[in-house]
């Protein structure tokens, strides 16, 4: 995307149909199909390449951003949750209208079509990406994370700043503490403690990981509360959406 010199944000608000009921419950049943799909299962190998992702809506456009890290050190163990450093490597941003209103539990629908196109846009497949938004820990099993990694087949973590599903005894107030978030009787991800004095965060399994090891790597990406990978995300995307108007999005 070319930088343009307008810096005028777009502050009115967009109002989109409502949803009919009936096409939540398509929706739903297309979650449900898509847990059917998530496969938690160990890492191949220690991941060399990770992306962090995210979307920021300004007026009727989104802009999604996918950043590519290189990993410059490794664990010394499975144990080992030491921040590890990264250097960026390459970022892809794609442009989008939005077409689908802010639903809690519906978020995919909202954000994957574009955020996939992000990921699909970077030259180098990532090893493992990092979602800001729900995996396993969602109403019906299939949050953002889960959708973008079953779309793409590729391994993925949610890690979400506030959970929607679930219960949880609050951790530790320590680096590295953690205890699991139940969805029902079930374990469906982690509220973990990435920096001392602030909230946690919950973790969940996306795809083609387990949870201790997405727990694990979220603490080794983290400096802040934030995992390193979605802070930079975050913040392109912020940036690039505020320089959107009604001539520059979409190449209009």
């Amino acid at each position: 995307m070319r930088e343009k010199s307008s810096t005028r944000r777009l502050r009115q608000r967009v109002f989109l149909p409502a949803v009919p009921a009936e096409e939540l419950e398509r929706l739903s049943r297309i979650q449900q199909e898509l847990a059917e799909r998530i496969l938690e299962c160990p890492l191949p190998a220690p991941p060399r390449i990770i992306a962090g992702t995210d979307l920021h809506v300004a007026g009727e456009y989104a802009v999604a951003i996918a950043v590519n890290f290189e990993l410059r050190g490794f664990p010394t163990s499975d144990e080992d949750i030491h921040p590890l450093p990264l250097i960026e490597v390459e970022r892809a941003t794609v442009q989008s209208r939005v077409s689908f209103p802010y639903i809690p539990g519906y978020l995919s629908f909202r954000e994957a079509p574009t955020i996939v196109e992000a990921i699909r846009a970077l030259r180098r497949t990532p090893d493992l990406v990092l979602v800001d938004g729900q995996g396993r820990a969602h109403p019906r099993g299939c949050g953002l994370a889960s959708h973008v990694g079953v779309l793409l087949d590729v391994p993925t973590i949610g890690a979400a700043k506030s959970r929607l599903y679930g219960r949880y005894r609050e951790p530790e107030d320590a680096r590295g503490a953690w205890t699991p978030v139940y969805g029902d009787s079930r374990v469906i991800g982690a509220a973990v403690r990435t920096r001392v004095n602030t909230k946690p965060i919950i973790v969940s399994v996306g795809h083609r990981i387990t949870l201790p090891e997405a727990i694990a790597w979220v603490l080794r990406l983290s400096r802040y509360r934030v995992p390193e990978p979605i802070r930079w995300a975050h913040r392109y995307a912020k940036d690039a959406a505020a320089q959107l108007d009604g001539n520059d999005a979409l190449g209009m």
